[in-house]
Parts: structure tokens; C-alpha cells; sequence
């Protein structure tokens, strides 16, 4: 699965590696949710690509490039800084399975909330002090109530 907007040079792809994984929606309205956040946010899409992958091959990618030998939901590479974004965002789909049970929502829910969490990292949202993790999670809902209220399905 590999699907790719061009828009004024904008690109946004989807990719998997080494599953068998299809988004459960349409991957335009997937696209249309990740451009209106990232305009929202005021940030300008240069080229982003998501990598959906199982817990060994990102385990692997976060013991390689950041020498964290633990499992991880979402890896976010920026290669800009904002307001430009462009990056590589890996995420286990084996993690957002059990983080979906461990947390008691849907498996859609907790995907939605992983893709999101990695643009606004692009964003220039951290979340490694309780006070930054606070606001990643108000920006998390606020994204998410935009996937069901605003983007059609």
C-alpha cells in the first residue's frame, strides 16, 4: 500500500513494512485530517511519510538511531524545523493494538491518535515533561474531535 498527494509540490505518503496492514478508512480523508491540522497549526507541509511496521522492526529502528532498547508505539524523524514540516513518522501496529486494549478504546481511535501525536511533534510539540505531555493530549483531542466533526467520511 503506498499512496501519495501532490499538491504544490506537497507530498504526504503511506507505507508499511514488513506487515499486512491497510488503513481502516479512506487514506484521502486521512490526508485532507493530517493537511488541515498541520494548516491549523499554521505549519507549511513539505513531505511526510508514515511507515506502519511491527514492534521488531521499530524496536530495532529505536535501538539503531536512538539507542533505546525498549518498545515503542511512534518514532518521529523531523528533517525541519517547523513551520516547515517534513519527516518520517514509524509506527508499530502492534503497539497501537495494545495500547487500544490496555487503554480500553477502539484500535481506529488509538491509530488516529498515534498519526496525530506524530505531526504535532513535528509541530514543535514535545512531550517529555508532565507539563508538555498535557498539552500534547489537549492538541491530540482537539485533532481527533476535528477527524469527527469536520472531515466527512
Amino acid at each position: 500500500m503506498e499512496q501519495a498527494l501532490q499538491n504544490e509540490d506537497r507530498q504526504l505518503f503511506f507505507e508499511q513494512e514488513d506487515i499486512d496492514f491497510e488503513l481502516p478508512n479512506d487514506e484521502q480523508r486521512y490526508i485532507d485530517w493530517i493537511q488541515y491540522i498541520i494548516k491549523k497549526e499554521k505549519k507549511e507541509l513539505l513531505q511526510l511519510t508514515y511507515i506502519f511496521c511491527s514492534d521488531s522492526y521499530l524496536h530495532q529502528i529505536n535501538v539503531e538511531y536512538l539507542n533505546h532498547d525498549t518498545l515503542t508505539d511512534i518514532i518521529t524523524f523531523p528533517y525541519t524545523e517547523p513551520p516547515l514540516i517534513e519527516g518520517d513518522i514509524f509506527i508499530s501496529i502492534d503497539r497501537v493494538k495494545e495500547n487500544a486494549v490496555k487503554y480500553g478504546v477502539s484500535f481506529e481511535d488509538e491509530l488516529h491518535r498515534v498519526i496525530i501525536h506524530g505531526v504535532l511533534h513535528l509541530c514543535g510539540y514535545p512531550d517529555k515533561t508532565e507539563e508538555e505531555a498535557k498539552v500534547m493530549r489537549k492538541k491530540e483531542e482537539e485533532a481527533l474531535e476535528i477527524w469527527d466533526e469536520i472531515i466527512p467520511s
